[in-house]
């Protein structure tokens, strides 16, 4: 299986040339020659390349609506047939949105945009897939379409491809982004929800999005000031998004034994891997719940 390295580079900057898409591929960019879509439908899209092969792609520099994989003809970019979201490359970005994976872009000199290069092509950066959905092309077929937005500089996104649930790290940092407002340690939660495979422990809901699992890392006692918790896997449990809120907003909270206070049910389920730290369970009840 091909291992994709999701987020930033050695070495590689915003604004770096590169003469055609075999340099791209030796500098570890974009592993693919010819599509535009590195990634598949299991890891998800570690990156994207802008090159007028679609005419409906919008590129606004920090937004990019981005059509996907499939349907059209490659010497003319026109749409011919339907795509379709079982494509491998769409799916693909469809994984990398649910999982917040981050994207690399780059531009080629084909790409209509005042962000592309006169020649070769260039990269522009990380981004992140915030929104799928499906439109009627110029050419009058279905397409499946991705807004993207940029991570701005400065911004800290795990580096390496998940290979085992991660001791985490105690360090959380903050970003001035519409799309992140803390960067967590994404591998760490990732591992976490597909340890769980993507099924909430408390009521054993587990969401799909065509075919695709959807969960969420919550954090037991807060991070950031004034909490200070840390990004650790034992001060994380799998859920779905009404009990990660609910757990946020102290509705509910958790005994020593595990036990749910304040919800439904009875109490949390766990993997062999996965053990929470105690003191994390008693700041959340003494500082976070709101026993009415």
């Amino acid at each position: 299986m091909t291992t994709y390295i999701f987020g930033a580079l050695p070495d590689l900057e915003e604004g770096d040339i590169f003469p055609n898409r075999k340099a791209l591929t030796e500098a570890g960019i974009h592993k693919v020659l010819m599509g535009g879509i590195d990634g598949n439908p299991r890891q998800g899209a570690s990156s994207i390349v802008l090159n007028g092969g679609y005419v409906d792609d919008f590129d606004l520099g920090d937004e990019i609506i981005y059509t996907g994989h499939g349907g059209n003809d490659p010497n003319t970019g026109r749409q011919i047939k339907d795509q379709s979201w079982e494509s491998p490359g769409n799916k693909a970005l469809l994984v990398s949105e649910l999982h917040a994976l981050p994207v690399r872009v780059t531009r080629g000199y084909k790409h209509h945009s005042a962000f592309s290069p006169k020649s070769g092509f260039v990269y522009g950066g990380l981004y992140q897939v915030t929104e799928h959905f499906e439109d009627r092309g110029k050419d009058g077929f279905l397409i499946c379409r991705y807004r993207l937005q940029k991570i701005q500089p400065g911004s800290t996104m795990p580096p390496e491809p998940i290979q085992s649930l991660p001791a985490g790290n105690e360090d959380s940092k903050r970003q001035t982004s519409t799309v992140l407002r803390i960067v967590r340690d994404t591998k760490l939660s990732r591992e976490l929800k597909a340890l769980y495979d993507y099924t909430c422990q408390i009521c054993g809901l587990r969401i799909t999005i065509k075919g695709i699992g959807y969960a969420e890392a919550a954090h037991i006692k807060p991070l950031g000031k004034p909490h200070n918790g840390f990004d650790k896997a034992d001060n994380l449990l799998c859920l779905c998004p009404n009990h990660h809120v609910m757990l946020d907003k102290g509705i509910l909270t958790l005994t020593d034994e595990f036990e749910v206070l304040g919800g439904e049910y009875e109490k949390v389920t766990f993997k062999a891997d996965h053990a929470l730290d105690g003191e994390n369970i008693r700041y959340h009840r003494a500082h976070i719940f709101i026993n009415e």
